[in-house]
């Protein structure tokens, strides 16, 4: 698929990894709309809670109305906060599931109507590595939901028999200003940076490299990229 004239919808696509994605639309010549709690200057802008039914429909009839139509999705919003589960209370571990699963599946079912109306397009998921392999993550919720959306990707693969197309990218830890940010506090304190901060990082360019691969190659459904920094990028084998 040709960026240039194409309709573009990205969650969370206000800062970090998400601007990078948005930008790269708009540099190729797309119509951008991006979906986040933060304003955001590129692009149009709608501001939405990407857990929220009637948001999520809203922003479609949103893409649809005012840029003609959608030809891409970005399930890009996604996070967690402390406490995590078990020890955090209930509405607080469901709110990181909301966002990082259900929000995806809501994103998907109401854009699959508008996709289908434009012939085809394509969906990209942004999952993460805390989603793969059974090493132990401080975010057992955020982990198990972002093997989810790995695994929800690959289900809907036969959807490319209508011309739609859904792919996920599985980044490892991302240089955004927030991690950033972490890693200057640790060593500030004297400390090195634990766990996965103190790994090769990944660029925001590179997680948005990927899903726009992912747009472009009209061959690939179902498929998981993962990147590590360092490391070239490398799709799961299907079995």
């Amino acid at each position: 698929m040709k960026l240039k004239g194409k309709a573009a919808l990205v969650t969370g696509g206000a800062a970090g990894i998400g601007r990078e994605i948005s930008e790269r639309f708009v540099s190729g010549g797309s119509e951008v709309l991006v979906a986040d709690l933060v304003e955001s200057d590129v692009g149009s802008f709608v501001r939405a809670d990407v857990t929220n039914a009637t948001d999520v429909a809203a922003l479609v009839a949103h893409a649809e109305r005012e840029l003609g139509g959608l030809d891409v999705l970005v399930n890009n919003a996604g996070g967690y906060e402390e406490p995590v589960f078990p020890a955090a209370p209930v509405d607080h571990w469901s709110r990181t599931l909301d966002l990082n699963l259900r929000a995806v599946m809501l994103g998907i079912s109401f854009a699959l109507p508008a996709l289908r109306r434009r012939g085809g397009g394509a969906i990209v998921n942004v999952a993460s590595s805390a989603g793969l392999g059974l090493k132990p993550h401080p975010g057992p919720e955020y982990a198990a939901a972002k093997a989810a959306v790995m695994r929800l990707t690959a289900c809907l693969a036969p959807l490319a028999d209508e011309g739609i197309r859904i792919n996920c990218v599985c980044p490892h830890t991302v240089a955004t200003p927030s991690v950033l940010e972490e890693i200057e506090r640790h060593r500030s304190e004297g400390r090195e940076p634990p766990g996965p901060l103190g790994d090769t990082l990944l660029s925001p360019a590179d997680v948005a490299d990927a899903v726009l691969r992912f747009v472009r190659d009209e061959r690939l459904a179902g498929r998981i990229e993962v990147l590590n920094g360092g490391e070239p990028p490398r799709l799961l084998p299907l079995e």
